[in-house]
């Protein structure tokens, strides 16, 4: 018989293999397309000529000299190998890394803090938000928190529950309500669908937001103000930021 976290780890990938499979998807969008949010449009975001997760993620660690990483959500470990620093850690519940758990439930228990923290688990708001604040909680003084897939492109690449590929999640409602904290700077890198860049320090750009109920957001919202509410930059400003701070 299977020893219990190896039956537990097999029967988890067959549970995201599901909800990842082609019919699966084709059922939610048809579910989308005729009784969720209008489709509005395209924002016609170009990522080909943009710089990498990878990159970016890494000339921060060189420029600030960090020691520390840790990555959560490490699909199959393509950036959490590349990734050159002293200290690594990744977690992922199903593979990758070197944490077989949750988010949460890593959280729960690391006694550890870290100069560099890439969030790139469950694309959906609540976590995100959870994800975020657990780490502003165990960021080293001058260190960053990035985010990945905060630019959707339609409402397709943000439908929850998910209903093609290429999937961004609702990452950006999250990014928007702490766009509205004082004690936070946020940015986000037109690359690579989206780099979200958490500084612990005065907010330099205060976001002030009617609705305040983030995760009833539609994606309207974000379509019509997104460079506003996003606090979008590009890479050269990006790089110029992280060596100021």
């Amino acid at each position: 018989m299977l020893p219990l976290n190896v039956m537990i780890s097999f029967l988890k990938k067959k549970y995201f293999r599901f909800f990842e499979s082609q019919n699966v998807l084709k059922i939610n969008y048809i579910i989308h397309k005729y009784f969720k949010e209008k489709d509005i449009g395209n924002l016609n975001l170009d990522f080909t000529d943009k710089p990498s997760r990878e990159l970016i993620l890494q000339n921060i660690i060189n420029e600030k000299q960090y020691k520390s990483y840790l990555e959560i959500g490490c699909y199959k470990d393509a950036l959490f190998q590349a990734i050159k620093c002293q200290n690594k850690v990744g977690v992922d519940s199903v593979s990758g890394g070197t944490v077989r758990k949750t988010s949460d439930q890593f959280f729960k228990l690391n006694n550890d803090s870290f100069d560099c923290i890439f969030i790139d688990g469950l694309h959906k708001y609540n976590q995100v938000r959870k994800d975020i604040l657990n780490s502003v909680s165990i960021i080293n003084e001058g260190g960053s928190i990035l985010i990945h897939d905060c630019l959707p492109n339609n409402v397709y690449e943000q439908a929850i529950p998910r209903c093609q590929y290429v999937w961004n999640g609702d990452v950006w409602k999250a990014i928007i309500e702490f766009r509205t904290y004082p004690n936070l700077d946020i940015y986000t890198c037109y690359a690579d669908h989206g780099i979200g860049v958490i500084l612990k320090r005065p907010n330099r750009n205060l976001l002030k937001i009617d609705n305040l109920n983030f995760s009833k957001l539609k994606f309207e919202d974000y379509f019509y103000n997104y460079k506003k509410y996003m606090n979008l930059i590009n890479y050269e400003e990006l790089i110029k930021i992280i060596k100021e701070y």
